[in-house]
């Protein structure tokens, strides 16, 4: 592998790492605080790329070439929709076994698949890149590097810090932290522990539409796009910690770079090799590599 090779390859881990992060973030805060086992959460960043697919043909006139009204206008519609489920579906599993959690869980994404089925139908879509995005940087003299993937990594990143700010800096971040530790100890405080719940859920929901949205040019949309994610993410989750979101961090840039690179260096196990990762770190720290709320 030549040195060009290995920078584009390191670029590709970072980009997938962080996009992975983002779905992986909300997985990890609704499992770790609210103590749902939710198999729906990967239909929610599938929702997040058909939402990029219906609505950047609606503003692709507008400034940035209708990406950042997508964007935002997506965000909105995903948080309505996660408190809205959080209030009629999700809030009635938190005393459930976890069993239930997934057969309930597991339900919902047969709706919701059934709905995309009705409202686009099962073609495979794809969704056009903004024309000032979509020029390459050229890293020797046979190989480029898409603007995109570099902006895609640029958004993860930021929000990534924006998200450490908000539960490191606030009053917010205190009172999820400490509720994913002890919810019982917060609501003796005072905390309205149904809002937060719905806080936290419309925030889940929001960020892993947030990654389909701007994952959508890059890996088209398709039926059945969420369920690979959330296998990885839920490996994500182990890997780094029920409930901590800087062990979904590390994690996810470990699983870039163990999945991009051992699809090249090792194509014929590369399968398996995230799942050999995982085993290796659960011999050695089975809680997962950091604790909950850190």
């Amino acid at each position: 592998m030549d040195l060009s090779t290995f920078f584009i390859q390191t670029l590709n881990s970072v980009q997938y790492g962080l996009l992975l992060f983002l779905v992986a973030a909300g997985l990890t805060l609704i499992f770790g605080i609210m103590g749902v086992i939710n198999l729906a959460h990967g239909s929610f960043y599938m929702m997040g790329s058909y939402l990029a697919f219906g609505l950047s043909p609606l503003f692709a006139n507008t400034f940035g070439g209708g990406l950042f009204l997508t964007l935002i206008i997506g965000i909105l519609i995903a948080i309505v929709i996660g408190y809205f489920l959080e209030w009629i579906f999700y809030s009635y599993l938190y005393e459930r076994d976890h069993l239930q959690q997934v057969l309930m869980t597991y339900g919902l994404i047969l709706v919701i698949e059934e709905a995309r089925s009705l409202l686009v139908g099962d073609d495979v879509h794809g969704v056009a890149i903004p024309q000032w995005l979509s020029a390459s940087l050229q890293l020797s003299d046979v190989m480029t590097y898409p603007v995109y993937r570099l902006f895609i990594s640029g958004v993860c990143l930021s929000l990534a810090l924006l998200m450490y700010i908000v539960l490191s800096k606030t009053k917010l971040g205190m009172m999820i932290r400490a509720g994913s530790v002890n919810r019982e100890m917060i609501q003796s405080l005072g905390v309205n522990i149904q809002f937060l719940y719905r806080i936290v859920f419309a925030a889940g929901v929001a960020i892993a539409a947030f990654a389909g949205m701007v994952a959508a040019p890059v890996s088209s949309v398709y039926p059945g796009m969420g369920q690979g994610v959330l296998i990885i993410c839920f490996v994500i989750v182990v890997i780094g910690g029920i409930g901590s979101i800087r062990g979904a961090f590390v994690a996810s840039l470990l699983i870039g770079f163990v999945d991009t690179f051992g699809k090249v260096l090792l194509p014929e196990v590369a399968g398996v090799l995230v799942y050999v990762l995982m085993a290796g770190i659960l011999l050695y720290k089975p809680s997962g590599l950091f604790k909950a709320g850190s």
